[in-house]
């Protein structure tokens, strides 16, 4: 991958971005200080002008509300080409509030410019990561799957789903980038344009069975047409001991998931005969209906936009030696700030 970096104010001026492309950034973008915000640049000019551009720092950062930590590999593919140390907390950590969670050591020149870019990775996958670790702490063990691709932009869905299952602890991901990203396969059912388009749930069902290869799950979506406990003993019916799961994703307008569906879809699977069939759920879940849900006899649960919508935990970072002298702005104590969970990464 070959790109030049900004090192001057005057490189951002000769940069014009080219017509018709999509708004997200590159790769080479990224890495070459073109997502940076424009004062670090400016900030490489004065310190060139003072002769102090390569003065060695240790720069600290932080956040003010805990979580589960998660973006520290692409930090370390950002900076793996300069002169830094870099500790860190490990991907999947839980922090406290104010914990450093990563330690930059090196001549200012090396990272000073990707501060913006360093914090905004730590902070969105962090965020994300903290949402999916809630959400699989509710399930007590029952598998959550990250369906919230269609809720951020493309350009990051994969980043979000990976920091979900990696470091949040989600069984699966439905974007294919994110979960390759994550070394899993992406995992899924069928939409409701499938069921719509082919007319008839069973239908459908009978030619996923066929189509699909041998080991992988069959799981059907249940609400389309009829009631949802009516369509899931159709399609035992006719999978038998092939159908793994049905899927409830009840929209809000005809009153969602709810306890009393599962529990009643679950009394008469297991009259039926088909107790070994899981219960699936999705649609607007969050800890806490994914607790009641559980209680209610749901097997996993797809989630979507709680993960999606999660704040970043906001990061800053802080000079906190400079030129092996502890110095720091007001408000913050000078030197380093000990954390023996910190490993050294790069």
């Amino acid at each position: 991958m070959s790109f030049s970096r900004l090192e001057r104010l005057s490189d951002v001026t000769a940069f014009k971005p080219e017509e018709g492309r999509l708004f997200s950034a590159t790769h080479e973008e990224i890495l070459s200080g073109r997502t940076t915000d424009v004062y670090f640049v400016k900030t490489r000019d004065i310190l060139d002008a003072c002769g102090m551009l390569d003065t060695p720092v240790i720069a600290e950062i932080f956040t003010r509300r805990p979580g589960v930590f998660a973006g520290i590999p692409e930090v370390i593919r950002l900076l793996e080409n300069s002169p830094v140390e870099l500790l860190s907390l490990k991907e999947g950590d839980s922090f406290a509030s104010r914990d450093v969670v990563t330690r930059i050591s090196g001549p200012y020149s090396a990272f000073g410019m990707f501060e913006t870019v360093i914090l905004g990775m730590l902070a969105s996958s962090t965020g994300w990561a903290t949402a999916a670790r809630e959400c699989v702490e509710a399930a007590e063990g029952k598998p959550v799957l990250s369906f919230g691709a269609r809720h951020v932009h493309p350009a990051v869905s994969s980043v979000m789903e990976r920091a979900a299952v990696v470091a949040g602890g989600c069984a699966g991901a439905s974007c294919v980038l994110g979960a390759k990203l994550a070394g899993i396969e992406p995992k899924g059912t069928i939409p409701h344009a499938a069921i719509l388009i082919a007319g008839d749930t069973v239908k459908l069902a009978r030619v996923y069975d066929e189509f699909l290869p041998e080991g992988e799950p069959r799981v059907i979506l249940v609400d389309t047409f009829h009631d949802e406990a009516e369509e899931s003993l159709r399609v035992a019916d006719i999978l038998g001991k092939r159908l793994s799961g049905i899927r409830l994703d009840t929209p809000s307008e005809r009153g969602g998931v709810t306890p009393d569906l599962v529990r009643e879809v679950r009394r008469r699977l297991d009259m039926a005969g088909a107790g070994h069939v899981d219960i699936i759920v999705s649609g607007g879940l969050d800890p806490e209906r994914i607790r009641i849900l559980s209680d209610a006899g749901a097997s996993a649960f797809g989630v979507g936009s709680y993960i999606a919508h999660a704040s970043p935990r906001d990061m800053t970072m802080d000079i906190k030696e400079v030129d092996g002298k502890p110095l720091a702005k007001r408000g913050r104590i000078p030197g380093i700030t000990e954390n023996p969970a910190l490993v050294r990464v790069l």
